[in-house]
């Protein structure tokens, strides 16, 4: 991922509107990219600090809000890959189960 398209994922990832996929790409580029992680501290304290100042409430720990934000998406990350596992394991085990019912059959009707 570029800086470029990284600066363009700032916002929908401030207003939690990436897919799974986009976010493992946007976190992993943060995550080596000082300038762009730099962008994504200075875009969230502006729109999560305006929007605290519109409801007139908030703890006002802007940065302590952000990595509690970016914890919570690489744990989303991890349950995303968590879940594709176990989905392409069922699948495997759906696929040998009916290729042995097959095979059982095959053997009842020969024999």
């Amino acid at each position: 991922m570029t800086c470029q398209e990284a600066e363009h994922l700032v916002t929908p990832y401030i207003n939690d509107k990436l897919t799974g996929d986009e976010m493992e790409e946007f976190l992993t580029h943060i995550e080596s990219c000082r300038n762009c992680q730099e962008e994504l501290e200075i875009y969230f304290m502006v729109d999560v600090g305006l929007k605290q100042l519109d409801k007139g409430d908030g703890t006002f720990d802007i940065a302590g809000a952000l990595e509690r934000r970016i914890q919570e998406s690489y744990a989303r990350v991890q349950r995303m890959w968590a879940f594709r596992t176990l989905r392409y394991a069922v699948n495997t085990l759906c696929v040998m189960a009916v290729i042995v019912t097959v095979l059982l059959q095959f053997r009842i009707w020969l024999y």
